[in-house]
């Protein structure tokens, strides 16, 4: 995971340092990125050192042990003033300790999960992103072919709740940036900005 995250960085033009323990990853890191990259081990201070962390906007902490991941980062925030740390989190009992601890903390067994359960609730809100630690949610919604209690009404009669709004329509192969005067058709997919609390009132409002 460190691996494909420090070249995909690469490739968008960041500056990327890389501290991997295993020679072996290192040297094909070297042969395919130009991220600066050190054997050692990323809970030492001296190989952070190195990587020059005091200078970084972002430090990632993206091995298989959640007690290096959050050692790792709490020296760039604590040595380094890293402004903001992310670990990888792979038991998802730990996300509560490492986000009290000012880390941000991602778990694949929770966002795996929650996507199974996001796509095999037929006719519910879809999360497609959360931003804010959770406290905003960018959702989509497919609108009933048939009965559409929103449609043929203009958005700014609709009365939705505040904390919610739709920022686009897809209708086909069109998509719509929604103004008041908009109208909603069936079959069409909806994607919003809401409060995760007004996620049902939404989805009453649009289906019914």
């Amino acid at each position: 995971m460190g691996a494909f995250l420090a070249e995909a960085l690469d490739a968008k033009g960041h500056q990327v340092a890389v501290i991997e323990r295993s020679q072996e990853l290192c040297e094909r890191l070297a042969a395919s990125t130009s991220a600066v990259i050190i054997h050692g081990d990323g809970c030492d201070l001296r190989y952070q050192e190195e990587a020059d962390v005091g200078n970084s906007d972002v430090f990632a902490a993206a091995s298989g042990d959640d007690d290096d991941n959050l050692v790792a980062c709490q020296l760039a925030k604590t040595y380094f003033q890293v402004p903001r740390t992310v670990a990888r989190v792979n038991n998802p009992k730990n996300e509560r300790i490492f986000n009290k601890l000012g880390v941000d903390a991602i778990s694949s067994t929770t966002i795996i999960a929650q996507l199974i359960e996001e796509r095999t609730t037929l006719g519910d809100i879809i999360t497609l992103h959360t931003l804010k630690k959770g406290k905003l949610a960018v959702v989509e919604l497919d609108l009933p072919e048939d009965r559409c209690r929103s449609c043929e009404i203009p958005l700014r009669d609709l009365g939705l709740p505040q904390g919610c709004v739709l920022v686009s329509i897809i209708r086909g192969e069109d998509v719509i940036i929604p103004q008041g005067s908009a109208v909603l058709q069936p079959g069409d997919t909806v994607i919003a900005v809401t409060e995760p609390e007004k996620e049902a009132e939404l989805k009453n409002i649009l289906t019914g």
